[in-house]
């Protein structure tokens, strides 16, 4: 790989790997997570979907409510510091 690739690209093509990743994963994710998504025939054939409960599931998953209790800060120490008086 040295011949072509310079190493300069190396962070670009960790970043484009890392987001390329992301996408992947999301894709999935509602292609076999989603309530929304049908792709069996029995699913495809009911108009109205009768699912409240899958949908709340796919909605609230486990990272949604690890987030919840976390206070929304992004740098909590930084900003205790600059907000206390001294």
């Amino acid at each position: 790989m040295g011949r072509w690739m310079k190493p300069e690209v190396y962070p670009l093509l960790t970043a484009m790997t890392f987001v390329t990743s992301i996408c992947v994963f999301q894709l999935t994710r509602n292609l076999l997570g989603n309530p929304d998504v049908r792709i069996n025939k029995a699913r495809r054939n009911m108009a109205v979907l009768d699912n409240r409960e899958e949908g709340e599931k796919y909605a609230e998953h486990g990272l949604r409510k690890f987030l919840r209790t976390r206070p929304p800060e992004i740098m909590p120490t930084i900003n205790h510091f600059f907000s206390e008086d001294k």
